[in-house]
């Protein structure tokens, strides 16, 4: 047989098995938050390679900081080159509702509808969003894990102040001047140079607008409807907005946060508790406390660092609910659902819905949210009664009685439009016009109405 006749065989033998080559080599493009914790990273790499191995689809996967996953997927949306699924932990309070509206999500519906009954129904309904194209609402979104606010402060410092834990008190007044009227000055006396609160008053972090509308919540200030209507501007609202940033700024006011909180991001008041800058902070997640349970297991420390990060997370660390409301009553805890999506645009969004709803099996599912160490919290029934939640963990058993307690959603879930005034921080902006240009609270809230009214109106 000739040369070229071999050849000629070759190829056509190699070109017969293209298609099957083809779909064994079949890719999806995968974009994910990147865990706080190496727990978090390593459940999600084992859930990929189970699903390689099964399918024989390979997962690209790239992991991203917060803030660069959640920008580099805004940017790939516009640019019509999206991954095929992508999870950021800030898509929901920024980007899935719009996206969803504007047409650019898959329907999940087919995945989610047959584990329906798996869920939190608090969890599910906020992924229950409107498309604008196709004129209907439907799950475009897939619920992940969730989160809602605590408090933590500082066991022993609260003890060095001269004080017990059955002093705090548990209404509102009595709770915010405990810290600031006591606690503060009593460790100052003893020539501590400490705040006692680290109040997130920065227009770049979430954790500002995130506590400041569960203070705006304590005061009963709506800012929505059911229906995604603007009643922030209903003069009992109005009222009830103003006492709230007026209450949210006097903290500052009072010296009882650092000054550098006014320009705070997300990680700065957990640095400062941490180093004991602050004694109590208000935080949107376990992962105080979850980073000294970290630290206690790492390798990388020296047996001294880990017993003492053990100390930290077991004895000298408190998670606790939030004081009761002004009016005596208890605050409902502000709850956010982390939601992944497929993209309408996506190369191959088929395979990437495949992968969603493997992920989304319980075995693989539930060591990835309990792989965050308490950070995130299950949306799944089913999930919510692992030991991991009922074991007895001091910081864990606060988390899952809060959600137990029952949950309110965001104002973006009832308008999307609010994800672009979260993304602005309009609240955040309100705070400033009165701490750095000393404008008084009803008119930086009259302010404040004006811009929510032009976006979201």
């Amino acid at each position: 047989m000739s040369s070229h006749r071999m050849i000629a065989l070759g190829l056509a033998s190699i070109l017969s098995l293209a298609p099957a080559l083809a779909q064994a080599q079949e890719t999806i493009t995968v974009w994910f938050t990147k865990g706080f914790y190496k727990s978090e990273d390593d459940a999600l790499f084992a859930a990929v390679d189970k699903f390689q191995k099964k399918t024989g689809i390979k997962v690209d996967i790239s992991l991203y900081s917060t803030e660069d996953c959640v920008t580099k997927s805004v940017g790939a949306v516009e640019a019509g080159t999206p991954p095929d699924l992508g999870f950021c932990t800030t898509y929901d309070f920024r980007t899935t509702g719009k996206w969803a509206y504007e047409g650019r999500l898959e329907d999940l519906s087919d995945i989610v509808n047959p584990m329906k009954s798996a869920f939190v129904p608090d969890a599910l309904a906020t992924t229950w969003l409107y498309n604008d194209k196709l004129k209907k609402k439907s799950y475009f979104a897939m619920p992940i894990q969730r989160q809602t606010i605590h408090i933590n402060y500082w066991r022993d410092m609260l003890t060095d102040a001269g004080f017990k834990e059955s002093d705090i008190p548990t209404d509102w007044s009595g709770y915010w001047n405990f810290w600031c009227d006591k606690v503060q000055p009593a460790l100052r006396a003893k020539g501590q140079r400490i705040y006692a609160i680290g109040h997130p008053l920065g227009i770049e972090a979430s954790d500002t607008f995130y506590s400041f509308l569960m203070v705006a919540s304590a005061y009963n200030a709506q800012v929505v409807d059911e229906d995604g209507k603007i009643v922030l501007d209903q003069p009992k609202n109005r009222a009830a907005m103003i006492e709230a940033l007026t209450f949210y700024t006097s903290i500052n006011a009072k010296s009882c946060t650092p000054p550098s909180s006014l320009s705070w991001k997300d990680p700065d008041n957990n640095n400062a508790f941490h180093t004991k800058q602050t004694v109590m902070t208000h935080n949107a997640t376990i992962s105080i406390a979850a980073k000294w349970l970290d630290d206690s297991n790492n390798a990388a420390l020296t047996p001294e660092q880990r017993a003492n990060a053990k100390e930290n997370y077991e004895k000298k660390i408190a998670t606790t609910k939030w004081p009761n409301r002004p009016d005596g009553s208890v605050i409902p805890n502000l709850a956010a659902t982390k939601t992944a999506v497929v993209f309408a645009d996506a190369r191959n969004k088929a395979k990437g819905k495949e992968f969603l709803a493997f992920l989304m099996q319980e075995e693989n599912l539930r060591p990835f949210v309990e792989g965050s160490l308490g950070r995130w919290y299950p949306v799944t029934v089913e999930s919510t009664k692992s030991p991991f939640w009922n074991a007895g963990d001091p910081h864990r058993a606060v988390v899952h009685r809060q959600f137990s307690e029952g949950t309110v959603p965001f104002q973006f879930v009832y308008n999307f439009r609010f994800t672009q005034v979260n993304a602005e921080n309009a609240w955040a902006r309100a705070m400033q016009r009165v701490m750095q240009d000393k404008v008084s609270p009803d008119v930086a809230v009259d302010e404040m109405i004006k811009r929510i009214k032009e976006i979201a109106g």
